[in-house]
C-alpha cells in the first residue's frame, strides 16, 4: 500500500515539475534529502527518482524559458570551481576507476542541481518553500524518532533510511541538529498559531531524537549550537531559560547506558573508536601530503592499495571527518575552495543580519540569517567526526543563504534609490551611509549616558 501511494504521488507530481520548474526543484530536493523511496517495499523503491525528477525539471526549464540567467555570487562561483577541481582530482585518482567515477558522477549531479536551484531562487516565496521542504525532509525522521524514543525510554538508537547518506545514526543526528534552527526560523515566521505550536513540538521531538541517537559528535555539536543560538537570540534571558529547561529534561530522560557512552568523550584516548579515528585522520593527511594537488581521489582512503602507499596495514575505511575526508580525497586546492564556500556562507549571514536589522519588511531574512549561523556551526562541529563532506543538504543551505542575501540587498538598494530620489526632489543632498552610521552611533552614545533612559530593543516585526 505504501509503495502504491508513493508511486501514484510521483506520477502526479512529475508532470507538475515539467509545468513549473521550481516545483521540480522542490520535488528533487525532497527526494534527495528525505529519500522517501527508501521507505517503501516494492518496485518503486529502486527506481531512479532523483534522475527522473531532474530530467523533468530541465524539460520544464526549456519550456518555461527560465531561469533567465544563472545566479552569480560567491557560493555559486565556488560551486562551479569545485566541479572543475573534482573532475581534475578524479582524473588523477589512485583508486578503483569504477568506484571513483561513480562518486564523481554523483557529486557532479548534485552540484549541477545546486546551480539550477540557485538560479530559480528568485523571490522570498521560493526561498521559504525550499526551507519548508528541507525541514519536512529531515524533520520527519526527527519527529518519528523522538516519539519512538519517548515510548521506549531512550533505550534504542535512532537510524535513518537504508542506502542513504543519513542512514548511520551519527549522520542522522547531525542532519537533525542542522535542521533544528531552520525549524525555529519557520516558527518565528509563521502567522498561524497551530503551525507555530506544531513546529515547537517538532523541535522538541527532533531534539530528543538527536540525543537518543547516542552520537557523541552530535552531542558536541548540540552544545556548540546551543551556545550560538543563545548568543544570536534577541531575548537572551527567555531563550536561556527555555533552552536550559528543555535540555535538562531531555538529558535527565536518558538511561544510564547513554550517560556512560557520553562520558567516554573525556577519555577518548582509552576509547578504541576514537583512537582509530585519529589514525584515519593521520592517514588522510599523509595521502594529501603525498599528493598535495589532487589527493588520492574519490574513495582513496577506502581503498586498501591506496592506503598502503602511505600507511601499510593501516585502516582503509570511512575517515569520519568532513575536513580530513575532503583533504585526503581531493588535496589542498580543492580543500581550500571547499572551506571558502562555507566562509562565504558565513559572511553572507552576517551581511544579511546587518542589512535587515530594524527593517520590518525584511524580518524574514533577519531571522533566517541568525538561524543559518546556528545550522552552520552545528554542521561544522558535528561534521568534524563524520564523513559528510559532500552532503547536498548543507550545500543547499549555503545556496539558500546566498539567494537570501541577494534578495535582501535588492530590497535595500531599491529603498536607497527611492530615498535618494525623494531627497533630490526636495533639492537636498541625500545623507551618505557613513553619516547615517555616525548619527546612529551618536544616538546610542547619548542614550547610554547616565540619567538618560535607554530605548527597549525590539525584534523586527514579522512582515505580514
Amino acid at each position: 500500500m505504501r509503495d502504491a501511494v508513493f508511486l501514484a504521488t510521483m506520477l502526479l507530481l512529475l508532470p507538475l515539475a515539467v509545468a513549473r520548474p521550481f516545483v521540480g526543484i522542490l520535488l528533487w530536493s525532497w527526494i534527495s534529502f528525505m529519500n522517501p523511496h527508501r521507505l517503501v517495499y516494492g518496485p518503486a523503491g529502486p527506481m531512479p527518482w532523483a534522475m527522473m525528477v531532474f530530467a523533468a525539471t530541465l524539460l520544464g526549464c526549456l519550456l518555461a524559458g527560465e531561469p533567465k540567467r544563472l545566479a552569480l555570487n560567491a557560493v555559486t562561483g565556488l560551486i562551479f570551481t569545485l566541479m572543475l577541481l573534482f573532475t581534475f582530482t578524479t582524473i588523477m585518482a589512485l583508486g578503483d576507476p569504477t568506484a571513483v567515477w561513480a562518486k564523481w558522477q554523483f557529486v557532479e549531479k548534485v552540484l549541477l542541481g545546486l546551480l539550477l536551484t540557485a538560479s530559480l531562487l528568485t523571490e522570498r516565496r521560493r526561498v521559504h518553500a525550499l526551507i519548508w521542504v528541507m525541514v519536512i525532509s529531515i524533520g520527519y525522521y526527527g519527529v518519528r524518532g523522538g516519539i519512538f524514543s519517548l515510548l521506549t525510554g531512550g533505550s534504542y538508537r535512532i537510524w535513518g533510511p537504508d542506502q542513504t547518506m543519513i542512514f548511520d545514526n551519527n549522520h542522522l543526528a547531525a542532519a537533525m541538529l542542522v535542521t533544528l534552527p531552520l525549524m525555529n526560523y519557520l516558527r518565528l515566521q509563521s502567522r498561524n498559531a497551530p503551525v507555530r505550536i506544531g513546529l515547537a513540538a517538532a523541535m522538541c521531538f527532533t531534539l530528543l531524537a538527536t540525543i537518543t541517537s547516542y552520537s557523541r559528535g552530535a552531542l558536541l555539536g548540540l552544545a556548540a549550537a546551543t551556545v550560538i543560538l543563545w548568543w544570536r537570540s534577541t531575548r537572551k534571558v527567555v531563550t536561556g531559560a527555555v533552552l536550559g529547561v528543555v535540555l535538562t529534561g531531555a538529558l535527565a530522560f536518558m538511561p544510564a547506558q547513554w550517560t556512560e557512552r557520553m562520558q567516554s568523550i573525556g577519555s577518548y584516548d582509552a576509547d578504541a573508536s576514537a583512537s582509530e579515528r585519529l589514525v584515519l585522520w593521520g592517514i588522510s593527511l599523509k595521502l594529501a601530503l603525498a599528493n598535495p594537488l589532487s589527493g588520492s581521489g574519490f574513495t582513496g582512503p577506502y581503498n586498501r592499495q591506496v592506503v598502503d602507499t602511505v600507511a601499510p596495514d593501516g585502516p582503509a575505511r570511512a575517515v569520519h571527518s568532513i575536513w580530513f575526508e575532503l583533504l585526503g580525497e581531493n588535496g589542498f586546492p580543492t580543500f581550500f575552495v571547499w572551506v571558502t564556500m562555507t566562509l562565504a556562507g558565513v559572511y553572507y549571514t552576517f551581511r544579511i543580519v546587518s542589512m535587515t536589522r530594524r527593517r520590518p519588511e525584511l524580518a524574514w531574512a533577519y531571522d533566517f540569517g541568525r538561524m543559518a549561523q546556528v545550522s552552520i556551526v552545528a554542521y561544522l562541529v558535528s561534521g568534524t567526526f563524520l564523513s559528510l563532506s559532500y552532503w547536498d543538504f548543507y550545500w543547499t543551505l549555503l545556496v539558500v543563504i546566498a539567494a537570501t542575501h541577494t534578495l535582501a540587498r535588492q530590497v535595500v538598494k531599491a529603498e536607497e534609490r527611492a530615498n535618494a530620489v525623494g531627497w533630490r526632489k526636495r533639492g537636498v543632498a541625500a545623507p551618505s551611509p557613513a553619516a547615517g552610521a555616525l548619527e546612529e552611533a551618536a544616538a546610542v552614545a547619548v542614550t547610554a549616558a547616565p540619567g538618560v533612559p535607554r530605548p527597549l530593543a525590539k525584534r523586527p516585526a514579522v512582515a505580514r
